[in-house]
């Protein structure tokens, strides 16, 4: 059956000379692989230019529920991006932001919360045009939430630690190392008052970013089984450096 839906695309790998295997996160029908045939050919109008990370798709596929691999039938841009594709800061968390999502969202699983969430995020991602190396660690933050695993809110009056196991803050240093310190807590906490289009906002600094990502990783770790190395990492930092 032919069906419509937006999609924001995620990666893709070969599959023969001219196509590709796409992953896609649609609205309709959740994550989803997708044969696109031609789509290394120049003369197809599925070409592979629009498969980039984030990049908002409108679709026409052939869909069986409970098939693995389904099929494309047309793509065109649901919202062309000015800046993302040209900007490194901007493509490369947008690269690393697709990877996390590959492993984080389960298949076949409809969300149109967090797909809303995940298109705005896009959007925003384009076109913001300060603070823009805060946005990953805000948009990590904010999908807790919609993946269920969103850290309690900070107590009046602060708190000195953030433990990544309960998912809390304690004045006193947890039992065990897995925790931020407090000057990295206390950044932390700026998140809980920021949106993702106020990341200008933030008082980070290139060391506050490495920590709070680290942890963050740390705590999907712990919270949403992620595992397995992510790739982009290593060319994320060597950017955010």
């Amino acid at each position: 059956m032919i069906e419509k839906t937006k999609g924001i695309f995620l990666h893709y790998i070969h599959y023969s000379d001219s196509a590709i295997i796409a992953r896609v996160y649609t609205e309709k029908f959740g994550q989803q692989s997708y044969l696109v045939n031609g789509a290394r050919s120049k003369k197809s109008a599925l070409r592979i230019n629009l498969f980039q990370p984030l990049f908002l798709l409108d679709l026409e596929v052939y869909h069986k529920t409970g098939r693995n691999l389904q099929r494309m039938k047309s793509a065109r841009l649901e919202v062309p991006f000015d800046h993302l594709p040209f900007d490194i800061l901007k493509s490369s968390q947008a690269m690393f932001i697709a990877e996390v999502l590959m492993k984080c969202l389960k298949e076949e699983e409809t969300n149109p919360e967090l797909f809303e969430f995940l298109f705005h995020a896009a959007c925003l991602l384009d076109l913001n045009q300060e603070g823009t190396a805060n946005f990953l660690i805000a948009f990590l933050f904010k999908l807790t939430r919609y993946l269920g695993v969103a850290p309690q809110s900070p107590e009046p009056g602060g708190s000195r630690y953030f433990d990544l196991v309960s998912s809390s803050f304690r004045q006193h240093e947890p039992p065990h190392n897995q925790f931020m310190d407090v000057e990295t807590t206390q950044k932390f906490e700026e998140l809980f008052q920021c949106d993702l289009s106020e990341i200008g906002k933030l008082t980070f600094r290139n060391r506050h970013r490495t920590v709070l990502l680290s942890k963050l990783l740390e705590y999907y770790k712990i919270h949403l089984d992620l595992t397995g190395e992510i790739k982009s990492l290593a060319v994320l930092k060597e950017v955010l450096d």
